[in-house]
């Protein structure tokens, strides 16, 4: 798979997409959820909680991209970064860490030091939910930031959607950014899709919630398959048969 060509997003573009997401009120159910989260861990003596939308976070050269679906309550609504702060986080960036797309293995403020290698994490939906469940609504008008993040990333030749809701607005992202139309396949763990030539291939996992973990349905190793199998693309050495371990 050839390297995409063309450098990053300017800086100014970058820096007005965050003003966007951070300053966005577009959602009222979800302003108000995501504020009263902050307002009430302030109360408890928790510290500075940010409450507010939540960007994308990483190596603005990144190959792979990560998307997953929405602020948690105690991880980024409470510490303003993506997969930062709860156990999605942990389990997340222990893995990719492992797999050597970060500098270190865990990920609990925005002042820890944590890099990604080549690798960007952005998210479907840039507020809280309650019970992480955003309404179809919700999720369409925050489907632009997510294009326009994607659009600063002209490198990234792996896409990794993480649960059903990021793959659904994957799949309506990639016609608007790539021109790729036609029919994906049915959502599914380890699932691989090539989109053309010069276009990124992507995959897609469950999402590592704590309940996804805690039921099973998503291990370590089941995720760690996933990232050692799309290196090959990265590598663009995928093999034509075949599927991850």
């Amino acid at each position: 798979m050839p390297t995409r060509k063309g450098p990053p997003g300017p800086v100014a573009a970058w820096a007005s997409l965050r003003e966007r997401v951070e300053g966005c009120r577009a959602c009222p159910r979800l302003v108000r959820w995501r504020e009263g989260l902050a307002d009430q861990g302030k109360l408890r003596g928790g510290g500075p909680h940010w409450g507010r939308p939540v960007m994308g976070f990483g190596d603005p050269d990144a190959e792979l991209v990560l998307i997953g679906l929405a602020p948690a309550a105690q991880g980024a609504n409470r510490t303003g970064r993506v997969f930062t702060g709860d156990r999605s986080a942990r389990f997340l960036v222990s893995a990719l860490y492992q797999e050597g797309f970060a500098n270190q293995p865990v990920s609990e403020s925005r002042t820890d030091g944590l890099r990604y290698r080549g690798t960007y994490l952005s998210l479907a939906v840039r507020c809280v939910p309650p019970d992480n469940r955003p309404a179809s609504r919700e999720v369409h008008r925050c489907r632009p930031f997510m294009v326009e993040e994607l659009s600063l990333l002209p490198r990234a030749r792996v896409l990794l959607p993480l649960g059903r809701v990021a793959y659904d607005q994957v799949r309506w992202a990639v016609e608007e950014l790539y021109g790729c139309s036609g029919r994906f396949p049915s959502f599914s763990h380890g699932l691989r899709h090539p989109l053309g030539p010069e276009a990124p291939v992507v995959w897609a996992s469950y999402h590592p919630s704590p309940r996804n973990v805690q039921t099973g349905l998503l291990s370590e190793e089941a995720f760690r398959a996933v990232l050692r199998a799309l290196k090959q693309d990265l590598l663009g050495s995928y093999p034509t048969r075949g599927a991850p371990e």
